[in-house]
């Protein structure tokens, strides 16, 4: 029995993790076992996790699927993003060009700051009052 040729990618954004395999097929995409459509219920994160696909123009050659945890659904979108971006690469590194240009390949480094003391959230202070 032949075993199933997967290339893996891993993504990351603010505190979400994916972990995505392509392979060969017809353009179907599976997140955490749904269908792209029903689990991204917002137009611009379904278009987030198709533009690695789109601008390689690779989108109906790959099948997707991809386990995501943690995080909001723009930062799951961005982490798939990212992941299908590095599998791409791994699966055919003539498209490094168009992947790097789209910046699909960097890591966005942006988190959430943290909270200082002293103060009511991460810069937001207390009111002051002069007397």
């Amino acid at each position: 029995m032949a075993e199933e040729q997967f290339t893996w990618g891993t993504g990351r954004r603010k505190t979400s993790v994916a972990r995505v395999r392509i392979k060969k097929g017809n353009g179907k995409i599976m997140v955490n076992d749904k269908d792209v459509d029903s689990y991204f219920p917002i137009d611009r994160e379904r278009g987030i996790v198709r533009l690695p696909l789109k601008t390689t123009k690779t989108l109906g050659e790959f099948d997707v699927v991809a386990n995501v945890q943690g995080g909001g659904l723009t930062g799951q979108a961005g982490a798939i993003s990212l992941g299908i971006a590095r599998a791409l690469f791994k699966s055919n590194s003539a498209l490094v060009d168009s992947l790097r240009d789209g910046g699909f390949l960097t890591r966005d480094s942006r988190m959430k700051e943290r909270k200082k003391y002293g103060k009511k959230g991460a810069r937001k202070s207390f009111q002051w009052t002069k007397r």
